[in-house]
């Protein structure tokens, strides 16, 4: 073969031996290639075999296994260190028919609603939960399951079914609103995945963690039928189902599909004092993650210049009594430190079929939530059609 060269500045000395190597990796390309037809082909040994292969048989076995499982998302608002997620993945693990993922906030979540984090940077760090993949993702319960089904976190690209749970407190009527687990679940049900949400309500000073672990056990036969109908294509489509476990989970009723209610925890705000309460003031700086304060800084630092300059000659004033606080001069600031706390409120009168109702009477409240509430009526014998057929295979 001969090389041309055309318009090259290297010397005559070195594109000649250029050309002699080009020259003899051809002709040791051609000799290899002859040796190799008349080669005999050698059986592969059993050592050798054994060498080349990452792993056993039986892991590959397990491996197998683990691919055909149909995929489930666990996610909940009260972090992924809560014992009701950890019961909740046991028994999914356990149960050994589902392949388990786990996406959850990493610190509590409770009453965050359906909020999501934007312009800010979310962690994710992988956690070791015996038997499944779990990360922990410092965002809201919404964040993780957005995360979750987008395809960058995990290898698969959707669900079976996404579980939310157990959360502890309920989430009936407007609660759902407020509830971190039920916005973890509707949005995977936003994202075209079928979802539930699983809440024990929980009563202080009654309830202990033990009940958490029973109610993930009560749940277990409707994830199999929710499952199960999900793969035949039979289960009903376009709502999650918002379950509440009775405070007392092993002695109840049964399951019981109802209609969400109007019934809403009473909320009660606290004025208090910092001197008092050291914390008070660093409430809610306490309760974000470090990459949302590390952001927050970052943002605010022009603006807490002008601040700084505007409030020098300001008096700061505490205030602690409810109402009226006066008149202040334009040079002191006043600050105030509040607390909500959630009470139980009694509803009486109550329609049975409601879910606040049903909960209270003892029996695990099945409402089905739709992104679109004018089916509502449809959608709720839709599911009590469902429930009936699939709790009696």
């Amino acid at each position: 073969m001969a090389t041309s060269v055309k318009n090259n500045f290297m010397p005559p000395s070195l594109i000649s031996n250029l050309q002699q190597v080009l020259i003899t990796r051809k002709n040791n390309s051609v000799e290899g290639h002859s040796n190799k037809i008349h080669e005999p082909t050698e059986a592969p040994s059993a050592s050798s075999s054994s060498a080349t292969s990452p792993c056993s048989g039986a892991e590959v076995s397990k491996t197998e296994n683990d691919c055909l499982k149909p995929v489930v998302l666990v996610t909940n608002e009260e972090g992924i260190q809560s014992p009701g997620l950890t019961f909740l993945v046991e028994a999914l693990v356990c149960d050994g028919r589902f392949d388990v993922h786990v996406c959850a906030p990493q610190s509590n979540g409770s009453m965050s609603g359906h909020s999501v984090t934007i312009r800010e940077t979310l962690t994710a760090c992988s956690v070791e939960i015996s038997g499944a993949t779990a990360y922990e993702v410092s965002g809201t319960p919404a964040d993780c399951v957005s995360l979750a089904l987008s395809g960058a976190l995990f290898s698969w690209s959707k669900p079976v079914l996404v579980v939310s749970g157990v959360n502890r407190g309920s989430s009936c009527g407007n609660n759902m609103f407020y509830s971190g687990a039920v916005a973890g679940a509707r949005e995977a049900l936003i994202c075209g995945v079928p979802s539930l949400c699983i809440s024990l309500n929980w009563k202080k000073d009654m309830s202990c963690e033990s009940d958490l672990k029973d109610a993930a056990i009560v749940c277990l036969p409707l994830i199999h039928a929710a499952i199960r109908d999900i793969v035949r294509g039979t289960f009903p489509k376009s709502f999650l189902l918002n379950i509440q476990i009775p405070s007392c989970p092993l002695m109840n009723k049964g399951f019981k599909v109802t209609k969400q209610s109007l019934w809403r925890s009473s909320l009660s705000w606290h004025a208090v004092s910092a001197n008092r309460h050291p914390s008070a003031g660093h409430f809610m700086s306490n309760q974000q993650s470090l990459g949302i304060k590390l952001a927050q800084l970052s943002r605010d630092a022009s603006a807490a210049g002008a601040a700084r300059r505007l409030n020098i000659h300001r008096k700061n004033v505490e205030i602690e009594s409810v109402g009226v606080a006066g008149k202040f001069s334009s040079q002191e600031t006043v600050k105030k430190y509040f607390r909500l706390e959630l009470g139980e409120k009694d509803q009486e009168n109550a329609d049975e079929d409601l879910d606040y109702k049903a909960l209270e009477d003892g029996f695990v409240a099945i409402t089905p939530l739709s992104s679109n509430p004018a089916n509502c009526i449809e959608i709720q014998s839709s599911v009590s059609n469902w429930l009936a057929v699939a709790l009696a295979k």
